[in-house]
């Protein structure tokens, strides 16, 4: 599988042109001829609370019904994230469509990021989303999920791969690299983080920290074009790894 991560520098809460920077990296990654490209968390919008305006009834989303039509443009699978209305509140979500514009799964973050008042707007996820692409199985979660490890270990019975996305801020870059390295050492399983850069209306710096470790914790090589990093899993070689220190035994 080649994936590409794209570190997007988002524009607070201008979906429109959002929309845009997004259709030229895929662009340029189905150029590449990449099989998945992954953007951050609240993808159109950035980390914004401000559900009245971010919120879209999933039914009639406009921003999944755009990334369908881009997913199909391009023959290329896009994991991305949405806002969704819930009620009196919303749902901060990820969404993964194939390269023939199929949802092949729908995350909704479990932690909301209580620290700073997400669950005041947002209601919790209550369960597990995993699909089938190529040939693993992958797991979805939404960066706050990133300090939970119950939550990956329930994942790693089944699955090869999980991802992040997330508006995770430079002031905690350590604990996000440290976290990443952790869940796939201690679940032996391929970990994808995807992260912002840039800054929000919240006075919040994002500094480019993307990445994806296998399942002994080591960083994969890449090539890197402006905010895109593409990479190249093999989830054979983690089968491998398990075959020759398999600690679950």
């Amino acid at each position: 599988m080649i994936l590409a991560t794209v570190s997007l520098n988002q524009i607070w809460e201008d979906k429109k042109e959002n929309l845009i920077l997004c259709e030229a990296y895929i662009k340029e990654a189905s150029d590449k001829k990449v099989d998945l490209i992954v953007f951050p968390e609240m993808t159109l919008t950035g980390f914004s609370t401000n559900i009245k305006e971010t919120a879209e009834e999933e039914s009639r989303s406009e921003t999944i019904k755009n990334f369908q039509d881009l997913a199909i443009s391009f023959n290329i699978a896009i994991l991305f994230g949405v806002v969704v209305a819930d009620g009196e509140k919303a749902l901060n979500k990820s969404v993964f469509v194939d390269n023939e514009g199929t949802i092949l799964a729908k995350y909704s973050k479990i932690h909301p990021f209580s620290f700073t008042g997400e669950n005041k707007y947002f209601n919790a996820g209550n369960k597990l989303e995993q699909l089938k692409f190529k040939d693993a199985t992958v797991g979805l979660t939404i960066c706050y999920d990133l300090r939970f490890p119950e939550l990956y270990s329930a994942y790693s019975k089944e699955c090869d791969i999980i991802i992040n996305i997330a508006n995770w801020p430079s002031t905690r870059v350590e604990h996000w690299n440290t976290l990443l390295k952790a869940r796939a050492i201690e679940n032996q399983v391929i970990i994808i983080g995807v992260n912002r850069i840039g800054s929000d209306a919240n006075s919040l710096e994002y500094c480019e920290s993307s990445n994806v470790f296998d399942a002994d914790g080591k960083e994969l090589d890449f090539e890197q074009i402006d905010e895109i990093k593409i990479f190249e899993i093999d989830k054979k070689r983690t089968e491998e790894f398990k075959k020759n220190f398999n600690f679950n035994l």
